[in-house]
């Protein structure tokens, strides 16, 4: 201990700060699931009452459902677009640096400008894509305002802003596959596609499986896209958990019930998350 005073000095500023920031609020947000709170008068514990009433609202299930549906979409394109990008741009002999600032370039657009220039280019008057349309003759579309398409017109802005980090990722491991691989696999007659599949998608599993997991648990937390461009409409077809969470305490003023809601959500994903590491970490 004596040894060793120092370095538990410097670790606990570190800790105090977990402590406060992040232990602390996990607790408390546990701890209100279960009280009644405005944060005007005195909490009250009522137990189960919160999950009782998220149970019961017609809106719960319709949140999971939209975050599950968003998810599954998601997954397919957050995916499998950056992986395609980063392939694309490993095969590049000219101008690597500028299409991957250009891939990354999103990234760096704060949440809500990204919403917002994307809510234009939505919108059916003046936006940019109807625009398009009009001017090569082709029917327009209700990107937002058709219960229809409006959750996946929201996964393809989600795409597009965060596909940035993944692609680079995904092309420093690609870089770490000797190149010997691939010449063999070209003198055994392996087209492009068969190269994928059997010399860089098994050099990059693990960094696919970790990215799967990241994504799925990022996506079953959107918030921003629905709240700015379509406030959870039309007809709900894009209220999502954490939209509904945000109602709870903000509209609502129901700052127990947010909380219990808050709490299914951190149930699941960590439930989720420890089932896909045991089932992913015995194919190693």
């Amino acid at each position: 201990m004596r040894r060793h005073l120092t370095a538990y000095g410097f670790l606990s500023g570190a800790l105090v700060v977990f402590a406060l920031f992040s232990w602390y609020p996990i607790v408390r947000g546990v701890t209100l699931s279960f009280q009644q709170v405005n944060f005007v008068t005195a909490a009250d514990w009522v137990g189960w009452s919160n999950f009782e009433r998220l149970v019961n609202d017609p809106q719960f299930a319709i949140a999971w459902r939209n975050t599950i549906a968003f998810t599954a979409i998601a997954l397919v394109l957050g995916f499998g677009v950056p992986f395609v990008t980063a392939v694309v741009l490993n095969e590049l002999r000219h101008a690597k640096t500028y299409f991957r600032l250009v891939v990354y370039l999103p990234v760096m657009l704060p949440p809500v400008v990204t919403a917002l220039l994307w809510k234009w280019f939505y919108d059916p008057g003046p936006g940019l894509f109807n625009t398009v349309l009009r001017g090569l003759g082709l029917p327009e579309g209700t990107w937002l305002d058709s219960g229809r398409i409006a959750l996946v017109s929201l996964v393809v802005v989600a795409t597009w802003a965060n596909m940035g980090s993944a692609t680079l990722i995904y092309l420093a491991a690609l870089q770490t596959i000797p190149g010997e691989l691939y010449e063999a696999a070209e003198l055994d007659g392996a087209g492009v596609l068969q190269r994928i599949r059997h010399v860089t998608i098994p050099q990059t599993k693990f960094v696919l499986l970790m990215l799967a997991l990241l994504q799925v648990v990022a996506t079953m937390q959107v918030f921003t896209e629905p709240f700015i461009m379509t406030g959870g409409g039309p007809e709900d077809s894009t209220i999502t958990v954490l939209l509904l969470l945000y109602r709870y305490a903000f509209v609502y003023n129901d700052f127990g019930t947010a909380s219990a809601l808050s709490l299914m959500l951190f149930t699941v994903l960590g439930v989720f998350s420890a089932l896909y590491l045991r089932v992913t970490s015995r194919e190693h």
